[in-house]
C-alpha cells in the first residue's frame, strides 16, 4: 500500500483507515467514487477488502497479475483479490491454521465472481502434480455446474445465486490442493414453479431446451420453445441478452464430465429436469362432485417413462393423499387447488433433492483420496446478500435472518481480532461504540419465543391455521419489540405504508417489510406420502438415492424448513468460528449493471448494511497505521543517518531512533512490542513525503556505491589470482622450478598488461592477452556451433574478431544449407515432374537448387521460401531484379527489402511457362483487383522448382499452363507472349522472344 500513497491526491486512499475524516460517510463515499472513476475497484479496510463492481472486463486478473502477488506482504502493493488470497494461503502455511475467506454483499454485487477468482488463483499458483491439477480443475469447474442448477436471472442481477455455498478446500503440508468439500444452504425451490415477471426459472432449464441437440429433445419429448412450459413464463423472460444458455450448455456438459459424472448419470439427471417441465404442463379438471382428474395423459406417460415410476401410482398420488388415523389408513381425494399444491410440491422436492444429490457428487468427486497429514483447509463463503424486494416472502426471511448472524459475526470476530493486536502488543484498548444486532438475532431464533419457533408451532398446531393466524401470534408474543413492527401495531403513518399481511423487521442494514403470505407452506415443505412411495419405487437411480423408503415409513416429523435453516447456519457459524477469517465485502455501483455508472444513494445503502464504517471505526478505534518494526524500518531508515544504511541494533531502538530523528510527537505513536502503531494519517503521509524527496539521494548513493564495489571486486579478484599463482610457485624448488617460475610470472605480467591494454590496437603489449582471447573464443565456437539451419544462435565474439566471426557464421550457414540440400528426398523431386509432363526442355537444370545469398536467407526467416529473379515491366520490358519470396498464403516480389508486390494465392489465376529451355515464366493476377498493375512476367535460373513450389502452396498445380499466350499487360490491355528458339536469351517489346 504505501508504494502508491504519493497518488493520494488522485485516486484518494487505498486504505481507508487512512481517511483523515473518518468518522464521515460522505468521505468514505467519495473516496470509493474516486478510485472507482479510476478503475480501481479494490480499496482495503485494514485486512477487510472491498470490492466494487465495475461491470466490465478490467486487465488485471491474467497469470502476470498472480505471479505479481505471489508472497508479497499484504499492503506492499495495490489492493486486490490475489492479495488477499495470497495473504490467506501464507497464513495457512505458516501458521498452520485453518482459514475462511467470507465473501458479502448484496446480489449482483460480484460475490461469485469474487470466489470464481480465489480459486483460480488458488489452482494456478499452488504446487502441484497430474493429480492436484486435475482435482484443480475439477474445483473450477464446480463452480459452472452449480451455477446452472443453482442460479437464475432475476430483477437485480442475471446470474444470482439462488443458494448459500461454503466450499473447503484443503491443503497438503506443502501447501498443494489435495482436496475439498461443499455445503450447500437453502435452495430457493420455490422459484421451480413460480417466478417473479422479469425474472427466470434456473439456468439449467433454458440450456436444456437451447443447447441440447434434436436427438437429446426427441428422446426427452421437449421442444425448444420455452413459452410452451408453464414452469417456465411465469416471468415472461425466456431470453437474456446477457446470457448464452447455448454456450453455457456446452460449458456445463464439459464440467460434469471432468468432474467425473458418467453418461448414464447424465442421462438420468437430465430426465428429472425434463419431468420437472412436464409435471408443470400436468392439468387437472374437476369433475360434478368436486373431484380431481388428470386432463393431460401425454405428460404422464413422459413422466412414466422418464422417471421409470408406475403411472397410474403417479396419476393417483397427484390426485389423491393417503392418512393414517387410529393406525388406519385411508385415502382422501384432493380438491383442484390441492391438486396443483401436490404437482407442485413433487417439482420443488425432484428439483431441490437432486440439487442436493449432484452437491454430494461433486463432493465425492473432490474428496480426499488419500490421508494427507497436517492438511490444512481454506474456507470460501459465498453467500446470498442482504435483498429488499418490492414483495419480501419467506426466502428473504431466512436470507436476511443469514446476512444478521454473519454481521454478528463480522463485528465480534473484527472487535474481538483487533482488541486481541492491541493486548498483545501491549497497548491500551479504547471501547468502541457500535450496534450489535444480537437483539435482532434473538428476535428471529430465541427458544419458544422467536419468530423462528413461532412459525413452527404454528405449522404444528391442529386445527384451522394459515398465515393470519401466525401473523396474529406474532402480534401477541412480540408486541412491543423495539425491533417488530405490525400494520395492527403501527402508528398511523406507518399503517399507511404497511399491509395487513406484512410485519415489519428493523434489520441492522434498514428495514424490511414481509408479507406472511405462503410462510407456513413454505415452512411445512410437506410431499404427501403417497408420493414419496411412487418416487421410492423410481428406477431412476438418482431418485431412488433423494426418496429413501425409510423416509415414508418413519412416522416421525421432519424439522420445519426454517428450523432446518437455522441449524445448518449455526453449523456454518461454529465452522467459521474455528477458522482465522477474512473478509471481502462487495458493493454493486448501480442496478443497471452499468459499467462506469456510481449511484451515491445506493452505495451508501450497502455501506450501510455491510456495516463498512463500524468496521472501519473499530480499525480507527485507537491508531490508523500498524506495522511490523522490520518492515518501518526497512522502508523508511533512509530518512535518519543513524539507521541508514543498516540498523545492527535491536528493532526496536531503530525504530525508536527513527521516529524520533523525524520529529514524531509522543501522542502520534507508540511502540508496542513487536510493531509501531501511528494515530493519525497525516504523520504517515508527511514521513512518506519526506522519503519521496530522498529517493533521488538515495538513488545516487546506491549507484555510487555498486560502481565502486563492482571495480573493487574485479580488482580483488586479479588480485587474488596474483597472490595465489605467486604463493605457488614459492614452493617450487630447484633451478629448473625457478626458470618455470620466472616464466609463468613473466606471462602472468605479459597477460595483465595485455588486459590493461585490451581496448588498445594489436601491439607488443596486448599481443600475448589478445591472441588467448582468439583462442578462447574459437575453441568455444567450435564446441557450440548451430546445429540447423534454424538455430540463429552464435556466440558473441571479442572486438577484435567481429569480421572473423561474421565470415565464419556466414561459411557455416552455406554448409548446413549445402547439407540439407543434400538430404532431400527424390520423392520431393518427382513432384514437378507429375506438373510439367516432360513438356519442358529445361527440366534436368530447373531442378538443380540455387545456392541462395546469405542476406535473403536470414531475412527469409522459418517459415518462407525465397529465390531471385528478373522482372520485366509492362512497358519497355526493362529488367528488374528482384526476389520472390513464397510463404504460406501468399508471395512478394522484394527489392532488396522493400516490397514491391504482393500477390494472394486465393487470387492467382494461373501460372504460365514455355516449353522451351528459357526461364521465363508468368503469373496471372485478375483484371478488376485495384491493387494489381497486370500480370507478373518474370524470369529465373530454376523455373522448374520455383513454379513447382508456388503451385504446390498455392493450391494451383492444376492451373499451370505451358503452352504461349496472352497476358495481361495493364487493366483493359493485353499482349502475347511467343516463345521462340534462338542462339541467345533476347527480350524485345512488344513481344517477348526467348530460347
Amino acid at each position: 500500500m504505501e508504494s502508491a500513497l504519493t497518488a493520494r491526491d488522485r485516486v484518494g486512499v487505498q486504505d481507508f483507515v487512512l481517511l483523515e475524516n473518518y468518522n464521515s460517510e460522505a468521505a468514505f463515499i467519495e473516496n470509493l467514487r474516486r478510485r472507482f472513476r479510476e478503475n480501481l475497484v479494490y480499496t482495503y479496510i485494514g485486512s477487510v477488502l472491498v470490492s466494487v463492481n465495475p461491470y466490465k472486463e478490467l486487465e488485471i486478473y491474467s497469470k502476470q497479475q498472480m505471479e505479481r502477488y505471489r508472497g508479497v506482504s499484504f499492503y506492499e502493493i495495490s489492493p486486490h483479490i490475489y492479495a488477499l488470497s495470497d495473504n490467506t494461503y501464507r497464513a495457512m502455511r505458516t501458521e498452520r491454521k485453518d482459514q475462511c475467506i467470507l465473501i458479502s454483499g448484496e446480489s449482483g454485487a460480484g460475490k461469485t465472481e469474487a470466489s470464481k477468482k480465489i480459486l483460480l488463483y488458488y489452482a494456478v499458483t499452488c504446487p502441484a502434480n497430474d493429480h492436484m491439477a486435475a482435482l484443480g480443475d475439477r474445483l473450477l469447474q464446480s463452480n459452472p455446474v452449480l451455477e446452472a442448477f443453482g442460479n437464475a436471472k432475476t430483477l437485480r442481477n442475471d446470474n444470482s445465486s439462488r443458494f448459500g455455498k461454503y466450499m473447503d478446500v484443503q491443503f497438503d503440508f506443502r501447501g498443494a490442493p489435495v482436496g475439498g468439500h461443499i455445503l450447500n444452504y437453502l435452495l430457493e425451490k420455490s422459484r421451480v414453479v413460480h417466478q417473479n415477471h422479469g425474472e427466470r426459472n434456473f439456468h439449467i432449464f433454458y440450456q436444456l431446451l437451447e443447447g441440447g441437440d434434436d436427438d437429446l429433445l426427441h428422446r426427452l419429448d421437449l421442444d425448444r420453445n420455452p413459452q410452451n412450459y408453464k414452469y417456465l413464463v411465469k416471468g415472461n423472460c425466456p431470453r437474456v441478452s446477457s446470457i448464452s444458455d447455448k454456450n453455457n450448455w456446452k460449458t456445463v456438459m464439459k464440467a460434469l464430465s471432468v468432474i467425473g459424472f458418467s453418461d448414464e448419470e447424465v442421462q438420468k439427471l437430465l430426465n428429472i429436469i425434463a419431468s420437472v417441465l412436464h409435471l408443470g404442463n400436468t392439468h387437472f379438471g374437476e369433475g360434478e362432485e368436486g373431484e380431481t382428474h388428470i386432463t393431460t395423459e401425454t405428460q404422464i406417460r413422459n413422466l412414466e417413462k422418464l422417471l421409470g415410476v408406475d403411472g397410474s401410482a403417479l396419476r393417483e398420488a397427484l390426485t389423491h393423499k393417503k392418512l393414517t388415523a387410529k393406525g388406519e389408513e385411508m385415502i382422501s381425494p384432493l380438491n383442484f387447488e390441492q391438486a396443483m399444491s401436490a404437482r407442485d410440491a413433487l417439482a420443488k422436492a425432484m428439483y431441490g433433492r437432486t440439487f442436493t444429490w449432484l452437491v454430494e457428487k461433486i463432493n465425492q468427486s473432490l474428496a480426499l483420496k488419500v490421508n494427507s497429514k497436517g492438511s490444512s483447509v481454506i474456507g470460501l463463503l459465498d453467500i446470498y446478500g442482504f435483498e429488499v424486494l418490492q414483495h419480501n416472502s419467506f426466502e428473504q426471511f431466512c436470507i436476511n435472518y443469514c446476512n444478521e448472524k454473519l454481521q454478528q459475526l463480522f463485528i465480534e470476530l473484527t472487535l474481538r481480532s483487533e482488541q486481541e493486536e492491541y493486548e498483545t502488543e501491549g497497548i491500551a484498548w479504547e471501547t468502541v461504540k457500535y450496534f450489535d444486532n444480537k437483539i435482532i438475532c434473538d428476535l428471529i431464533e430465541e427458544k419458544h419465543k422467536g419468530i423462528i419457533s413461532i412459525l413452527d408451532e404454528e405449522c404444528l398446531r391442529p386445527g384451522e391455521t394459515c398465515d393470519i393466524s401466525f401473523l396474529e401470534k406474532l402480534e401477541g408474543t412480540l408486541g412491543g419489540h423495539p425491533h417488530f413492527v405490525t400494520h395492527k401495531l403501527a402508528n398511523g403513518k406507518t399503517r399507511r405504508v404497511m399491509s395487513r399481511e406484512e410485519f415489519r423487521l428493523l434489520h441492522y442494514a434498514g428495514e424490511v417489510n414481509y408479507n406472511v403470505n405462503g410462510f407456513m407452506d413454505k415452512n411445512n415443505d410437506l410431499l404427501n406420502r403417497n408420493l414419496k412411495e411412487v418416487m421410492c419405487q423410481s428406477d431412476n437411480q438418482i431418485l431412488n438415492h433423494c426418496f429413501r423408503r425409510e423416509e415414508v415409513i418413519d412416522q416421525k416429523r421432519p424439522e420445519m424448513a426454517a428450523t432446518q435453516f437455522k441449524n445448518s447456519l449455526m453449523k456454518l457459524m461454529e465452522i467459521l468460528m474455528s477458522k482465522e477469517p477474512s473478509y471481502v465485502r462487495c458493493i454493486k455501483p448501480n442496478d443497471a449493471k452499468q459499467p462506469g455508472r456510481f449511484d451515491e444513494v445506493l452505495v451508501r445503502h450497502q455501506v450501510k448494511y455491510l456495516g463498512l464504517m463500524e468496521n472501519l471505526r473499530v480499525r480507527r478505534a485507537g491508531f490508523a497505521y500498524r506495522r511490523r518494526f522490520e518492515a518501518f524500518l526497512q522502508r523508511y531508515k533512509p530518512l535518519c543517518p543513524d539507521t541508514w544504511p543498516n540498523w545492527h541494533g535491536k528493532l526496536a531502538d531503530g525504530v525508536s531512533t527513527l521516529v524520533n530523528h523525524l520529529g514524531y510527537k509522543a501522542e502520534e505513536y507508540k511502540l508496542g512490542r513487536s510493531k509501531i502503531f501511528i494515530r493519525f494519517p497525516k504523520t504517515l503521509f508527511t514521513t512518506e513525503d519526506a522519503l519521496e524527496a530522498k529517493k533521488p539521494d538515495i538513488a545516487l548513493t546506491l549507484q555510487t556505491s555498486w560502481r565502486g564495489y563492482r571495480e573493487r571486486s574485479k580488482y580483488q579478484r586479479i588480485r587474488r589470482a596474483v597472490i595465489v599463482i605467486q604463493s605457488g610457485w614459492r614452493g617450487m624448488k630447484g633451478r629448473r622450478r625457478a626458470k618455470k617460475r620466472r616464466e609463468a610470472a613473466e606471462l602472468i605480467r605479459r597477460f595483465i598488461k595485455g588486459f590493461i591494454y585490451r581496448h588498445e590496437e594489436y601491439c607488443p603489449e596486448n599481443a600475448y592477452f589478445l591472441d588467448h582471447v582468439r583462442y578462447s573464443f574459437l575453441m568455444k565456437l567450435s564446441k557450440n556451433l548451430p546445429k540447423n539451419v534454424l538455430d540463429r544462435n552464435w556466440p558473441t565474439p571479442p572486438p577484435s574478431l567481429v569480421e572473423a566471426s561474421e565470415h565464419l557464421q556466414r561459411l557455416h550457414l552455406q554448409n548446413m544449407v549445402m547439407k540439407y540440400c543434400r538430404r532431400i528426398q527424390p520423392e520431393w523431386k518427382k513432384q514437378p515432374s507429375e506438373i510439367f509432363k516432360d513438356q519442358k526442355d529445361s527440366y534436368p537444370q530447373g531442378v538443380e537448387r540455387e545456392q541462395i545469398n546469405l542476406k535473403i536467407v536470414q531475412t527469409l526467416g522459418n517459415d518462407k521460401y525465397g529465390v531471385s529473379v528478373v522482372k520485366y515491366d509492362r512497358r519497355g520490358f526493362k529488367p528488374r531484379p528482384r526476389q520472390l519470396l513464397l510463404t504460406n498464403t501468399y508471395a512478394v516480389l522484394v527489392d532488396r527489402t522493400k516490397i514491391k508486390q504482393r500477390i494472394d494465392y486465393n487470387a492467382l489465376r494461373g501460372i504460365s511457362v514455355s516449353s522451351l529451355s528459357d526461364g521465363m515464366f508468368v503469373l496471372h493476377m485478375p483484371n478488376e483487383d485495384n491493387k494489381q498493375k497486370g500480370d507478373a512476367v518474370l524470369h529465373c535460373n530454376h523455373v522448374i522448382e520455383v513454379v513447382t513450389k508456388l503451385a504446390m502452396m498455392a493450391s494451383k498445380i492444376d492451373h499451370v499452363n505451358i503452352n504461349p499466350g496472352r497476358f495481361a499487360v495493364a487493366r483493359g490491355k493485353e499482349g502475347i507472349i511467343d516463345f521462340v528458339r534462338g542462339s541467345e536469351l533476347k527480350v524485345t517489346a512488344p513481344r517477348i522472344n526467348s530460347t
